[in-house]
């Protein structure tokens, strides 16, 4: 199966119609165009995973595409963004129907689960590998940023914190128990919070999607915006799998583990008061922004704090 067969048998599919309102032009050109309404901000992130690195060989391809998908769609999410398209490349080391068809199936399941159109790609022979550049749209000038926490400002977190750091103790596990499978969902299907994150704009002062840990990504709000925090441990959503999963360690998992793709954001004390059941119920708050610098965490494990996945920090760093 040559490369132009390869895309027309598993991708074109999810592609939509051309002249859409606005991804005009998909798959089958040079380029794909995209059209921003008046009014609005394009923004867009690109992630890859590599076999090895961010999935383990032998990983379901299903959920290679998920994972590929939600966790660059997440940055979408993150900046308050309407998702629209996104672009895919592609590395196989061989063109096996095996391992494509489920790979396809799960990608045009996530695509129309997150309201993401397949505007067009690359595919090419190496290591597997998978590049995934999402598109959307912001209202113009109103883009949830890292930068803009100030003194006073509310540390929220949606979700439960910790279970996709956890779950990476059961990827091999032939008969994971229940609370260790619902850990392994929250890896598998990480799914972006663009719902909260629209509600958000002109709301949150800063915002960042956990990918990397909260004490890591809570770090980048504060280093962008000049301030420090405080936050206590305590007050940080565990699930109850795994506190039955991981006993005294779950909070360490929540503090530094990654791959949550939950939203941490700041919002002015008097903001987080009046906000809407809908949009609160979606959040804990778990600390206040400082003037001084630094993250400082109560009644938390004797970790480091700011500790978190960097691709190239070395063991002993």
């Amino acid at each position: 199966m040559g490369e132009f067969e390869l895309i027309r048998r598993y991708f074109l599919s999810m592609a939509p119609a051309d002249g859409g309102d606005e991804l005009v032009l998909g798959p089958g050109d040079d380029c794909a165009i995209q059209r921003v309404p008046a009014g609005r901000d394009l923004v867009f992130s690109v992630d890859t995973l590599v076999e090895g690195c961010h999935f383990p060989p032998g990983y379901s391809p299903e959920s290679v595409a998920w994972r590929a998908l939600g966790s660059a769609a997440s940055d979408l999410a993150a900046m308050g963004a309407r998702p629209v398209c996104f672009t895919l490349a592609l590395t196989l080391p061989d063109a096996s129907d095996r391992w494509l068809a489920p790979f396809a199936r799960g990608l045009a399941e996530a695509g129309g689960a997150f309201g993401l159109a397949l505007a067009g790609g690359d595919t090419t022979r190496g290591p597997l590998t998978v590049t995934v550049q999402v598109h959307g749209t912001v209202p113009q000038g109103q883009a949830l940023r890292r930068r803009g926490a100030v003194a006073g400002d509310v540390i929220a977190v949606s979700g439960t914190l910790g279970d996709a750091a956890a779950a990476l103790d059961y990827l091999t596990e032939p008969a994971p128990s229940v609370e260790a499978a619902r850990l392994l969902a929250r890896y598998h299907r990480p799914e972006p919070r663009f719902e909260l994150g629209e509600a958000l704009i002109g709301v949150a002062t800063a915002a960042i999607d956990i990918s990397d840990g909260l004490c890591a990504d809570l770090g980048h709000i504060l280093d962008a915006s000049g301030v420090g925090a405080t936050v206590d441990a305590r007050r940080v959503p565990l699930s109850p799998a795994l506190r039955r999963c991981c006993g005294a360690s779950a909070l360490v998992k929540a503090l530094y583990g990654g791959d949550d793709y939950e939203l941490c954001v700041t919002i002015p004390a008097g903001r987080w008061r009046t906000l809407p059941e809908s949009v609160k119920g979606g959040l804990t708050a778990i600390g206040e922004v400082d003037a001084s610098p630094g993250l400082r965490l109560l009644h938390a494990p004797g970790e480091a704090a700011g500790a978190g996945y960097d691709h190239f920090r070395s063991a002993d760093d």
